[in-house]
């Protein structure tokens, strides 16, 4: 049986349902997911209202989810699918966790780690942005439309 490759395309669409259940749950609409060895090994969405806690990113709920499955805190051999570029906080996490690679949807302009402090990503992460970037800024968007 031969192994099945899975797309960005696809891993995005799975992180993005993961912002929609943030979004009904009244959350910043973030998802994440993270995949090793084309595996999903790892599903979460912010939760920072649910668990009255500014730490509770998706980024960083995935990280502590991803890292008890593989039992180790390193995640070297592994992708995170965001809906939303990561902050500062999840970069700095995503830092430690030594992560190999990193994919997110949309570009956030006032919080994102690459405008604010692109140098906090592990010198060997590879960074890709961009992969259902119009889906992931829309569901952001009319989120806080919907807010205001």
């Amino acid at each position: 049986m031969s192994e099945i490759n899975f797309s960005d395309q696809y891993f995005m669409k799975q992180a993005f349902v993961e912002a929609q259940k943030a979004r009904e749950k009244n959350e910043v609409p973030v998802g994440a997911i993270i995949v090793c060895n084309n595996q999903i090994i790892a599903r979460a969405h912010n939760l920072t209202e649910t668990l009255n806690d500014v730490t509770a990113h998706a980024e960083m709920l995935a990280i502590t989810s991803a890292a008890e499955y593989l039992g180790g805190k390193y995640l070297n051999e592994c992708t995170l699918f965001v809906t939303l570029e990561p902050c500062v906080m999840c970069a700095g996490a995503l830092n430690w966790s030594q992560i190999k690679r990193i994919v997110y949807g949309a570009t956030d302009e006032k919080r994102g780690f690459a405008r604010c402090q692109p140098s906090l990503i592990h010198p060997k992460t590879e960074v890709s942005s961009g992969i259902m970037k119009d889906e992931c800024q829309e569901i952001i968007q009319s989120f806080f439309r919907q807010k205001r």
